[in-house]
């Protein structure tokens, strides 16, 4: 029988030369992973993992200020391409040194580490069951054999592009670009919000007016700012309870169909969270929904303020898919509103996907819910 060949060896020269020339090398112990393809993506910024480019980082991955999950250490195992060579690893010791919890590949003055003293992640084929499903077919038909194995299967991340269905057409229409939605709803947003201001300034609309003419209240055209924002909230309130409670059902080991379900709505993105063609609602299949909620919205109020309600959450709507293509995509600038909120959605990836962080443009409704993800704390060390 042919022996297989080991990983490739990698000297610590070789490791700072390729550093030196742009890539994004780092080693977790004598294993060695390029993360060229990665940095822009990584939720604590580019500049963060390319100031640890050519350094040992098994400390890093316990933090402070951020303790990584297993989901993202086996998320590092995709990225592995061989090991340092015997002799010029260095593996930092537990706790901060003075380049932020890192040591360079190779770097003087270090000491080995023993074997108890860090938490590194264990490469284990087993942890990695992307082998349940054949990835060179469509999966969605696939997924709803995998009974008890779904649920742990789909909520361990990859980092590789899905295809849903076998005819090229449906496949086109479950993918978009993130900038086609602002395309397609903005123009919406902007002609209905001049409709139900213009049709508001006739002075014909009336709360309760199919209840009682005496009594009936006025909706004149000033309101209309107020509605519309009325409409947002509503939104990220329908937000949430979506998110939570449709999107992270839990569907039954044994009903295949719901499995797929689940996968086509929302499990493919947990799958795979960083294809970018999937990181927004297509319009074909979001302009059922929207003309669902249209309807619900002219039976319940006046045909205006239906409509001008409308038009708020619609706005709302685009705001949350744009916002959701940036907290993946984006970089914000370490301390902003978008980078906690970025950091927080990353968590609800790798850590919580079914405990908590169901709010994506806001956390707001996480706290009455109670599904908000506490803050790490580090004990202080001696």
């Amino acid at each position: 029988a042919m022996a297989t060949a080991g990983p490739r060896s990698f000297s610590a020269a070789e490791v700072r030369a390729r550093c030196a020339q742009g890539a994004c090398l780092v080693s977790c112990r004598r294993r060695l992973y390029d993360l060229s393809g990665f940095v822009r993506l990584h939720p604590g910024g580019e500049q963060l993992l390319r100031r640890r480019a050519g350094t040992d980082v098994s400390a890093a991955l316990d933090g402070p200020p951020h303790r990584h999950s297993e989901n993202a250490r086996r998320w590092l195992e995709q990225y592995y391409v061989g090991d340092i060579e015997p002799g010029d690893e260095q593996v930092p010791p537990r706790g901060r040194t003075g380049t932020g919890g890192t040591r360079a590949v190779g770097g003087a003055g270090g000491h080995t580490a023993s074997a108890g003293c860090l938490r590194c992640w264990h490469y284990n084929p087993r942890l990695l069951p992307q082998d349940l499903v054949d990835w060179q077919k469509p999966l969605l038909w696939q997924v709803g054999y995998l009974g008890e194995k779904y649920d742990e299967w789909v909520h361990q991340p990859v980092d590789r592009p899905i295809r849903l269905f076998h005819s090229d057409f449906l496949e086109f229409l479950s993918k978009t670009a993130w900038y086609v939605v602002f395309l397609v709803w903005t123009p919406v947003v902007l002609y209905l919000s001049w409709v139900s201001y213009t049709s508001l300034a006739q002075g014909n609309t009336r709360l309760f007016s199919s209840f009682t003419t005496e009594y009936s209240i006025p909706v004149h055209k000033y309101y209309f700012p107020f509605i519309f924002l009325l409409g947002m909230i509503l939104w990220s309130l329908l937000e949430y309870l979506i998110h939570r409670f449709v999107f992270h059902m839990k569907p039954p080991a044994s009903n295949y169909y719901l499995i797929t379900l689940h996968f086509l709505l929302h499990g493919q993105h947990h799958k795979s969270p960083f294809d970018s063609s999937r990181l927004v609602f297509p319009p074909v299949p979001a302009s059922l929904v929207i003309g669902f909620f249209y309807g619900v919205l002219r039976l319940l109020l006046p045909e205006v303020l239906g409509l001008s309600v409308f038009v708020g959450g619609l706005c709302g709507y685009v705001i949350y898919d744009m916002m959701h293509y940036y907290l993946h995509y984006g970089s914000p600038k370490k301390g902003t509103y978008l980078y906690g909120l970025k950091a927080y959605h990353v968590k609800h990836h790798f850590e919580h996907q079914k405990s908590g962080s169901f709010g994506i443009s806001t956390r707001f409704w996480d706290y009455p819910f109670r599904t908000l993800i506490p803050e790490e704390t580090f004990k202080k060390e001696d």
